[in-house]
């Protein structure tokens, strides 16, 4: 079975220096030694200790015969807050002959390359996985640990106090321990000399008399390091190297390496210094030679022969030892804090390896060490430990039924999955078995009059894909009211839950579906909410439901049902387009509908304004930073590739000799800022992105000397030019205000993820007024009412009105057309669903007969008091709906006036 393997761990080849070597957010990182021999470090704290922690088990599912998928909330409390983590474990049974728990390494099995976890569980044909062991991110790409893949000892441990391993012998039988390395070779003299290890990359030890560990040493390179450099150490490059195959010595190159890869069932022994001299004064081209060695376990003692494992994985801290919280084994302070995190254990009799992935995305907040601790405790794990984590933590599994794996959640990078140097991968050794049940794959959760893609799959009885093509499948709903399954299509006709059921000859599956409808949404956005009144205009309108119980859902735009009002336009896909505008009108709405359910797109002629296209800069921008060590530049210059023509703000930055949390920030004319005259609602800019997976932002001091930080992008995930658009309608910006800084942020915390250097750059930045002329124009004074008289004094003239004012529940109550008679917009009435909609300058408000919850601007409200029909008239609260359109509302008791001003 061919595979590869991947970890996550550092070293540093060293340069002058002495090094020390560390961990730092989920890696080990090396670090500048001071003469006293104290370590360079800052550690992230943790604000407080968890408490009175819960796990619960939500769901488990089958992925092979002796391997399952179980999926667990972690409730803790963290600084007197409820916090809930989710955490995936794959249970493997080692006493199942079907399945078997190994290595995966690189690309194609060998050492000096890396792929992401999923790369690794497609290319070794395994069914599930998850990240490995430490490892050197700007290194040749070798685990720091010891490593067996298929019963092949391809590396061995370093010399670092208190890195655990885990081991399966060929038998089946797990241990984690601490393991070190022994080995020999021996001339045909009989002379013997010291191994140090095997395919390893140079490091500084951290005990005894010899300070590198290549210098003076004996090291085997077999063919799973394929590169050129064994290592590529500088310090001690002037190495002999000796080629065996067979056992018998083909070439010897004194003091200089051998200039080759080296072929399969061969291996090179490298030697620096005494050890050099050894190989020079014993061996000989055409004698034989050979290699001895073995593992030694630190907490039994007991020697283990790598040809009797069946795999070995290397990692950092103990964590759970005899079914308790283990002390850690290695100094913990600089993997700290609330990440991802990654870890392996065995129960206790030795039968089930758990495979353990915590989430830190937006679903789940992640976890310190100690509360992993608690959570694999919790859940039966007899000995743990920890493996690389962080944004390395990478979960890949296959679904009952499917016939590809994927990602299990979202890692703290989204979709994107890191690459790295080695995971543990789970392999069905299964036949081909029967038919054992079905499942149906698709979607849980649908839209009003969406149509869903639904299709059946097959499993075998030991759990594995078994092909369903050519079956013929009858597909059933519970309640036609909500999934309808007419002419074998399934929509979903109203909101609420229904059970889908598939039947195919004697077998059946069924999927309970929840069809999101009005009554279960708590906001509906539509991009900005802004956009520009011209005729051409093309607007960017993604369409984000949040549910009451607040999950978020991504509705295509051209789903809902769109009116236009004062223009003329079309929606499809997420793009408004408008095709013309009503002569004389400065505003315009777009109002989409779902399941009822109103969002707006207030647009202007102000629209979107060009506030800076770098085109003619007459102010000062300058680079600054936080940090010393950290250079860069930020300049004006001629743009390329797309932007070809123009001028552009490039920002260049190098942090690599900086520490901390770091910024590289452009800073716009001195430390003044650059104006924004008028209240923004939205914020757009093109963003040149450097895939350095930093954090990019914007700073604002706003007109109370406060400063606003603006996230422009929490992660730049990507390459070329990219159009960014940010909502400011919540920053709770006072205007005027003044745009400081754009900047890049590389935070100390998992800090070896990102790049330490790289360029971004920024044009046409733009910013959407709405006030500029949303509420231009319209009509502003004083207008009074009295109860029980029909007429309205506006501005002291006074006019007739064809209803009182009414004083009902201590509220008072008016038809809605003359508050807007005087002060500009307009209503219309939906007999069908009893509902007034209300348009004034950048406000849509949705009423409902009897019903206290109204929509302003995409958002459910709640009120104490409730529109209501008498006479044939609709009455709405007068203080309610003023005050939701900017206005202000008085009341006076003694004469029975409501005074409304604007």
């Amino acid at each position: 079975m061919s595979k590869e393997r991947k970890q996550t761990g550092k070293l540093a080849a060293r340069s002058g220096k002495n090094w020390m070597i560390v961990t730092i957010a989920g890696v080990l990182w090396v670090t500048p030694v001071l003469g006293t021999g104290q370590v360079l470090q800052d550690t992230l704290q943790i604000s407080s200790v968890a408490m009175a922690a819960s796990t619960t088990k939500i769901s488990e599912e089958m992925i092979t015969a002796g391997a399952k998928m179980i999926n667990y909330r972690y409730t803790t409390t963290r600084s007197g807050a409820s916090s809930n983590v989710l955490a995936n474990v794959i249970q493997v049974d080692l006493n199942n002959p079907n399945v078997k728990l190994d290595v995966m390494t690189g690309k194609q099995g060998k050492f000096n390359s890396k792929q992401s976890t999923g790369g690794m569980v497609k290319e070794t044909g395994a069914v599930a996985g998850v990240n490995g062991d430490y490892f050197n991110v700007s290194g040749e790409g070798a685990p720091i640990g010891g490593q067996v893949m298929d019963g092949v000892l391809m590396s061995t441990p370093s010399e670092l106090s208190g890195m655990q391993a885990l081991t399966v012998t060929k038998d089946g039988k797990p241990m984690i321990d601490e393991y070190s390395f022994e080995g020999s070779v021996t001339a045909s003299n009989g002379s013997t000399f010291k191994l140090r290890g095997m395919n390893k990359e140079d490091y500084t030890l951290e005990s005894g008399s010899v300070k590198y560990s290549h210098a003076n040493s004996m090291y085997i390179y077999t063919s799973a390091w394929t590169s050129v450099k064994r290592p590529n150490d500088p310090a001690t490059a002037a190495a002999t190297e000796v080629l065996v195959q067979n056992d018998v010595i083909q070439q010897i190159s004194y003091k200089t390496p051998l200039n080759t890869t080296i072929p399969e069932g061969a291996y090179i022994l490298r030697a620096h210094g005494t050890a050099g001299e050894w190989i020079n004064t014993n061996l000989a081209v055409g004698q034989s030679i050979r290699a001895d060695y073995k593992l030694i376990a630190k907490t039994t003692g007991q020697t283990v022969n790598p040809n009797n494992l069946d795999m070995m994985i290397g990692g950092h801290t103990l964590l759970v030892n005899g079914g308790r919280e283990a002390s850690f084994s290695r100094d913990v302070s600089s993997i700290g804090g609330y990440r991802a995190r990654t870890a392996v254990g065995y129960s206790q009799d030795g039968r089930y390896v758990y495979l353990i992935a915590v989430q830190d995305n937006s679903s789940s907040s992640g976890m310190s060490l100690s509360e992993l601790q608690k959570f694999m405790v919790s859940i039966g794990v007899w000995k743990g430990m920890n493996l690389d984590g962080g944004g390395s933590t990478t979960m890949i599994t296959r679904p009952l039924g499917e016939m590809n794996t994927g990602l299990a959640f979202a890692t703290e990078y989204g979709t994107e999955q890191r690459a790295v140097i080695n995971g543990l991968g789970v392999y069905s050794l299964a036949p081909q078995g029967q038919l054992k049940g079905l499942t149906i794959s698709g979607t849980s959760s649908m839209l009003v009059g969406q149509e869903g893609t639904y299709s059946l799959k097959g499993y075998d009885t030991y759990y594995n894909p078994y092909d369903m093509s050519g079956a013929s499948v009858t597909w059933k709903s519970s309640n036609g009211n909500v999934i309808s399954t007419s002419g074998g299509k399934i929509t979903a006709t109203g909101g609420g839950t229904a059970t889908l059921t598939a039947v195919s000859g004697s077998a059946s599956a069924k999927m309970q579906i929840t069809v999101v409808g009005a009554s279960n949404l708590k906001s509906l956005k539509a991009g900005a909410g802004t956009g520009s009144l011209q005729k051409g205009a093309a607007i960017a309108i993604p369409i984000t439901a949040t549910t009451k119980d607040g999950q978020s859902v991504s509705l295509p735009a051209d789903s809902l049902k769109w009116e236009f009002v004062g223009f003329k336009g079309s929606v499809s896909g997420d793009t408004l387009t408008v095709s013309s505008v009503n002569s004389g009108t400065s505003v315009g709405y777009a109002i989409g509908r779902y399941d009822g359910f109103s969002t707006v797109v207030v647009l202007t002629t102000a629209g979107q304004t060009m506030w800076e296209n770098f085109e003619n800069v007459s102010y000062p921008i300058s680079f600054t930073t936080n940090a010393s060590g950290v250079t860069g530049a930020a300049r004006v210059v001629n743009g390329t590739g797309e932007k070809s023509g123009s001028k552009v703000l490039e920002l260049s930055y190098d942090m690599n000799g900086g520490s901390g949390k770091m910024y590289a920030y452009a800073q716009l004319n001195g430390t003044s800022g650059k104006q924004i005259e008028s209240s923004a609602t939205a914020l757009s800019m093109d963003v040149l992105g450097d895939h350095s997976l930093n954090w990019l932002r914007a700073e604002v001091l706003d007109a109370n000397g406060k400063t606003v930080y603006i996230d422009l992008a929490r992660n730049i995930n990507w390459t070329g030019w990219k159009n960014i658009s940010v909502d400011l309608s919540g920053s709770d910006i006072a205007y005027p205000a003044k745009l400081k800084r754009l900047y890049v942020v590389n935070l100390e915390e998992g800090q070896d993820e990102r790049a330490m250097a790289g360029t971004v750059a920024f044009d046409n930045i733009a910013l959407t007024m709405p006030s500029l002329s949303s509420e231009a124009g319209l009509p502003t004074g004083t207008a009074k009412f009295v109860i029980g008289q029909k007429s309205v004094t506006f501005n002291g003239t006074k006019k007739a009105i064809d209803a009182a004012p009414v004083l009902k529940n201590n509220a008072t109550y008016v038809p809605i057309k003359h508050v807007l008679d005087a002060f500009g917009g307009r209503a219309t009435w939906d007999s069908k669903n009893q509902r007034v909609t209300i348009l004034r300058g950048g406000k849509l408000i949705d009423l409902t007969v009897n019903e206290k919850e109204f929509i302003l601007n995409g958002q459910r409200l709640s009120a104490s008091v409730a529109p209501y029909i008498s006479g044939g008239r609709t009455l709405v609260p007068l203080r309610l709906v003023s005050e939701q359109l900017g206005l202000t509302v008085k009341w006076e008791q003694k004469t029975k006036t409501v005074t409304i001003d604007s």
